[in-house]
């Protein structure tokens, strides 16, 4: 395992323990949504220098759309659950009262 390789485990499995274990705020665990995004997709982008391949650009465009639209979603979420509830705590948000 390069040393590469391990800097891109250690991202994503650091921001999946911050999701994990540090779920307080709601713009935390977008954070750390988006820190394991980008770690795949860095990784994706890396993958074919790597294995010298020269057709798979497409793959982290598309990876990159997809997380653009998590983090619009995400972001829209947050406005709107602070503005019905006054904060982003997670604990104040019941999913089965409507």
């Amino acid at each position: 395992m390069t040393l590469l390789h391990l800097s891109f485990y250690a991202t994503f499995t650091l921001s999946s323990l911050g999701l994990a274990f540090h779920r307080t705020h709601l713009i935390s665990a977008l954070l750390c949504l988006e820190s394991m995004m980008l770690s795949m997709y860095i990784a994706l982008s890396m993958w074919p220098i790597q294995t010298q391949t020269p057709s798979l650009t497409t793959l982290p465009i598309l990876m990159l759309t997809f997380s653009a639209c998590e983090a619009a979603t995400g972001l829209a979420l947050l406005v709107a659950s602070t503005r019905t509830h006054g904060s982003d705590y997670l604990h104040n948000f019941n999913l089965l009262q409507c």
